[in-house]
């Protein structure tokens, strides 16, 4: 499907279908003691899931975007029992990262304390930062090195929860890690590997964006100064220029057995280079930013996605690696730039049509074209399932109505758009 040959789906049915995936969501929570409430990645799983990327954490911030779009205090009251659960969890944590661990959690009960004015939220994050603070080892907190696992996802974390001191040590040792390359620098994203990872998810990019961020908030220019010798090694790599932006996913290529090399995606491509460059643009004032995220919007629209064009090509719904991730970007810059919204209706209309919808309400089942059957069970979580899905279905309703475009919660990889950048739709744009 292209931009011309788009299928607009109305508004209020888009709304319906995300009321629909809540609907599926919350009946897929489970008690807890103290009258919390928690999910598991996929409602087949025994264990709960905590963690931002997969778990209860990342279904807070849906929780608390539902509550403020429709104004109904059942996802307030739902989002303080899981608030609940995840409190109780901060102590059993082996894990102290962003999207897998401890600093995820925090992030999550401080965005609750912050929207609900929930004490005991409060409370909890403060010990999940004291715990995290307390597992430094002077260099990192564990293999990973990177925004998912490693430090950079603790700082930016950090940050966000208010915790500077934290931030500013979990990115000190990129100064004294850092790898020069012919362009800038990089870094091992893990210990003991030969590749070099490039992206957001677990590559340079996600470092840059959080020493970027944590430099600028702490007046570190040093931090700032090696996030920009970061992204020049990026841009040196790029492929498709001068319109277009495309780097692989690592030099040499990380298990080419199982892993693509080249993506276009939050996780490993275009769609989350162009987040970092939005944030560098607010951040030093240079167009040339600018220029490289909109060169990032043109190889994604061009790429052929949502179309699924072979086996493995484009095979996941989600926020992390599929279409909901894009929407997100395509709807800042229907925000910041009066882009026309053809292109989201794309996606929405994709997303639509992989809904599965029935008497428990809307999933969606991604695809591993490797396995049989093919077809994975639909997951609850930000990174793969319902609720990262949601909340761009709800942020899309709201801009194709001429609303607010910021979110309940600003997730701390994605560069908030202002309030003053809701702006009513150009002529010619398709909204319904």
């Amino acid at each position: 499907m292209t931009a011309t040959e788009t299928t607009v789906v109305a508004v209020d049915e888009v709304e319906g279908l995300a009321v629909d995936g809540l609907r599926w969501l919350t009946a897929a929570a489970r008690d807890t003691t103290g009258g919390g409430l928690a999910w598991t990645a996929r409602p087949s799983d025994d264990s709960l899931d905590p963690s931002l990327y997969s778990g209860t954490a990342g279904i807070l911030p849906v929780l608390l975007e539902a509550w403020r779009h429709f104004g109904d205090d059942s996802y307030a009251d739902t989002a303080l029992r899981a608030a609940r659960s995840l409190a109780a969890a901060v102590d059993g944590f082996d894990d102290d990262s962003l999207y897998f661990g401890r600093t995820g959690t925090a992030l999550a009960l401080r965005a609750v304390h912050d929207a609900l004015g929930d004490p005991a939220a409060d409370a909890a994050a403060d010990r999940a930062l004291a715990h995290v603070r307390s597992r430094f080892d002077g260099t990192r907190w564990g293999d990973l090195f990177e925004l998912m696992g490693g430090n950079a996802g603790i700082g930016l974390g950090a940050l966000v929860a208010g915790d500077t001191e934290l931030a500013v040590l979990a990115m000190e040792p990129y100064l004294r890690t850092a790898e020069q390359t012919p362009a800038g620098v990089h870094w091992a994203h893990r210990t003991g590997v030969d590749s070099r990872l490039h992206h957001i998810s677990h590559g340079t990019l996600g470092i840059v964006l959080a020493l970027a961020r944590v430099g600028h908030a702490t007046g570190r220019a040093d931090l700032l100064e090696l996030a920009l010798a970061g992204a020049a090694d990026i841009v040196a790599r790029d492929e498709a220029g001068p319109r277009g932006f495309l780097v692989r996913h690592s030099t040499p290529q990380y298990r080419p057995d199982v892993i693509e090399p080249v993506s276009y995606g939050w996780c490993h491509g275009p769609a989350g280079d162009a987040q970092v460059f939005r944030l560098l643009r607010d951040l030093t004032a240079d167009p040339a930013w600018a220029a490289l995220a909109d060169r990032c919007w043109h190889t994604v629209t061009r790429s052929g996605l949502p179309e699924r064009l072979r086996p493995g090509f484009w095979d996941n719904n989600g926020r992390c690696c599929g279409t909901a991730g894009v929407l997100a970007l395509a709807c800042d810059r229907m925000s910041e730039q009066r882009d026309p919204h053809d292109f989201a209706h794309v996606l929405v209309a994709d997303l639509t049509a992989r809904a599965i919808r029935d008497t428990d309400g809307a999933r969606w089942s991604n695809v591993e074209h490797r396995a049989t059957p093919s077809d994975l069970e639909p997951r609850t979580g930000w990174a793969m399932g319902n609720a990262g899905i949601v909340r761009e279905l709800l942020r899309f309703v709201r801009l194709s109505r001429e609303e607010d475009p910021r979110y309940a919660f600003a997730w701390p990889d994605q560069p908030p758009v202002s309030a003053q950048a809701t702006l009513p739709p150009q002529d010619g744009d398709a909204v319904s």
